[in-house]
């Protein structure tokens, strides 16, 4: 194998086992706090974050955070997933990346679905007004904002905007996630631990969905069939 093989095979290799690495431990960080749900440590937490959150109760933040929780629901995030997928296609038709965005987005609706049934957890109150009805664990809103919100901040990164753009943006986008997260509990629709959880599920389906596109475009640019020639690195250096 030369060098330029080598090297077009070790940095995407090392990207991928990096990725993997960091979507184990939010898988385990998930599958921790959905075992501990039941537990006073768990109970403790989300009780004294949402009493804290009791006492700067305003009639204005209220409002405020129903503008904020609506910026993660459904309709909201099907629309301008839609506006996304226009974008990509018209701009330079995308389809690989339309797939992965789509896969995230809907997969991830998914994902949370059976989530919530498996783990059968109540809401801390129903407000069919702010979307606070059906299970609690994990947080829809949170989950799919981070989706969401997250594969738009890589396709800016991908994209040939000014570096300044792209630190802006990804800013304000973070910032609304956790806002997003944050309007959650405010409202009671869901404990912090709910959105936690949410948050952790995002990331690992968006990162497993990122990585599954690099992967699928490395091969196409470079055609190169990854598998054979890190078969031929390892046979080379026994």
């Amino acid at each position: 194998m030369n060098g330029q093989q080598l090297k077009k095979t070790g940095f995407p290799t090392l990207l991928v086992v990096i990725g993997l690495g960091i979507i184990s431990m939010f898988t385990y960080l998930f599958i921790e706090i959905g075992e501990e749900l039941l537990e006073t440590e768990i109970k403790s937490f989300d009780s004294s974050i949402i009493n804290f959150l009791k006492t700067i109760e305003t009639d204005n933040l209220d409002q405020i955070m129903i503008i904020v929780t609506e910026l993660g629901s459904v309709w909201f995030l099907t629309s301008m997933s839609i506006l996304v997928i226009i974008l990509l296609w018209f701009r330079g038709k995308d389809k690989w990346g339309i797939a992965a965005f789509v896969a995230a987005n809907a997969g991830g609706a998914l994902i949370t679905k059976i989530l919530k049934e498996f783990y059968d957890r109540g809401r801390p109150s129903i407000n069919p007004e702010i979307d606070a009805i059906g299970f609690s664990f994990p947080s829809g809103h949170s989950m799919g904002s981070f989706i969401f919100y997250g594969f738009v901040i890589y396709l800016i990164f991908r994209s040939r905007r000014s570096l300044h753009f792209k630190w802006c943006f990804s800013i304000v986008s973070g910032s609304l996630i956790f806002l997003i997260g944050f309007s959650r509990i405010y409202l009671g629709a869901h404990y912090p631990s709910d959105v936690i959880a949410g948050f952790l599920a995002g990331a690992t389906w968006m990162l497993l969905c990122i990585l599954a596109l690099e992967w699928i475009e490395w091969q196409i640019n470079y055609h190169i069939r990854p598998f054979h020639i890190i078969r031929k690195l390892f046979s080379n250096t026994t």
